[in-house]
């Protein structure tokens, strides 16, 4: 955009099942999803990693240097709601390891869970690109588990058979070449985590 200042943006954040039905209905160029819709079809740019961490507010110490996973049964946990990216990861981590799914509250968005948690309401499974101030703040910590971080891609995704715009042609081609610099000089804080 400071390229291209003529040139408006607008996005949508919601949970994935949103994304992927807006994507169907050609009603947005492009979505960013960490998991892919299997019944579409669709072209994908892996941009980089998402991690998805157990985190809580800094009140309580978790002592240990690393906690097996059966303490996400024994934490209020605050979740995604379903349609979500982050709770379908979370679904299928909970799934792999026979743990019982037991939300102790669910929300609507990344940001609100993120409030939650930091106002001492419960823990969850966050992604970690959303969390970098509160990391950095001591108001949220990592509480370290065995087996996570989850691991996914963020994609930025769009149908086969788009017809681009010349501006929405212009943008893919953009993060197709910048996308390393961009990673590079955003988010190398990233893998510190």
């Amino acid at each position: 955009m400071q390229s291209h200042p003529g040139i408006n943006l607008i996005m949508d954040v919601t949970n994935k099942s949103k994304v992927v039905e807006s994507l169907e209905k050609n009603e947005v160029d492009f979505s960013l999803v960490s998991v892919l819709p299997e019944k579409l079809k669709i072209e994908a740019v892996a941009l980089m990693q998402n991690k998805l961490f157990l985190v809580g507010n800094t009140e309580r110490d978790f002592p240990q240097k690393v906690y097996g996973n059966r303490i996400l049964t024994q934490l209020p946990l605050i979740y995604r709601e379903a349609g979500s990216g982050t709770r379908r990861t979370m679904e299928d981590y909970f799934a792999l390891h026979s743990l019982p799914l037991t939300p102790k509250m669910e929300l609507t968005s990344n940001e609100a869970v993120k409030q939650a948690v930091l106002a001492g309401l419960g823990f969850s499974v966050m992604p970690l690109i959303g969390l970098k101030n509160e990391l950095n703040q001591g108001q949220l910590q990592i509480i370290p588990v065995k087996g996570l971080p989850i691991i996914s891609t963020w994609n930025l995704i769009w149908l086969q058979e788009k017809n681009f715009s010349p501006v929405a042609r212009e943008f893919l081609a953009y993060i197709q070449l910048q996308k390393n610099a961009i990673i590079q000089s955003k988010f190398a804080w990233y893998e510190h985590y």
